[in-house]
């Protein structure tokens, strides 16, 4: 078997490893933890989870979907930060980790996302935009990353890159030429692929969460362009301030339609 932990382990991954036998159990913690704070077992484990607490080792849900932990591993507190200890522990000894998550009733943790990435809609709507995203990814092999946005705004969109790979094998089997990456998002008949992804997506979501609009952009995220950290996790204000025209142009669009 094998441990997973430091980044989100996709469902369907660990799911298709333990098929060929490979049995691959998510942990979770953080460093002001002192690593380990959930873990499945190999005698209990659910996939799609991180596990449950270890000995010890407390987790409670705040009222905003934050995931608390309290125990004997939780740090004392920043070297000479004050300000940012009293903000990470409250006085009642939690650590508020900045992670969204909720308990299911057997007691095993799945995180969702994270705090700060949370949209809250012009609505009052709070979205968790991660998981939309991993459903989109999961479900289309054709996209290569996801941003969704919205945050007060009236309805969400996303910023789309395709798998070059995958999309132009599809694009030359149907005989449609491009020259280039930029040339092939370009194509309708790319867009009307991903849009039936996002539908079929859609549909899983309460109207609210749905992608009301998207762009395909003309270039994958990368460490070169600056979107990506050296985990390969997105920037998502670096996508969100770099690509601000065209989601200006989203919300422009539906109040000249209104």
């Amino acid at each position: 078997f094998m441990i997973s932990g430091g980044a989100p382990l996709s469902r369907a991954i660990a799911e298709f490893f333990h098929a060929a036998d490979i049995l691959i159990l998510e942990a979770y913690g953080l460093t002001e933890t002192s690593a380990g704070s959930t873990g499945n077992r190999l005698e209990k484990f659910k996939f799609g989870t991180v596990g449950r607490p270890l000995k010890g080792v407390e987790i409670r849900i705040a009222e905003d979907g934050e995931i608390l932990i309290r125990g004997r591993n939780i740090m004392q507190g920043y070297y000479n930060l004050p300000d940012a200890t009293a903000e990470a522990l409250d006085a009642d000894g939690w650590l508020h980790t900045g992670d969204i998550g909720h308990l299911d009733a057997d007691g095993y943790l799945a995180i969702t996302d994270r705090k700060k990435d949370i949209i809250v809609t012009a609505g009052g709507k709070n979205i968790a935009p991660q998981n939309i995203e991993g459903m989109l990814k999961a479900s289309c092999q054709y996209v290569s990353q996801a941003v969704m946005l919205g945050d007060r705004r009236p309805f969400c969109v996303a910023l789309i890159t395709v798998n070059e790979e995958t999309t132009g094998k599809w694009a030359r089997e149907r005989g449609i030429d491009f020259k280039d990456y930029a040339d092939l998002t370009s194509r309708p008949e790319v867009r009307e692929l991903i849009q039936e992804a996002i539908e079929a997506v859609n549909a899983r979501l309460a109207s609210y969460e749905r992608i009301k609009d998207f762009a395909l952009l003309d270039h994958d995220f990368s460490q070169a362009t600056g979107e990506l950290t050296p985990k390969m996790s997105i920037k998502r204000k670096v996508v969100e301030q770099r690509h601000r025209d065209v989601l200006e142009g989203f919300y422009r669009e539906t109040v000249a339609q209104l």
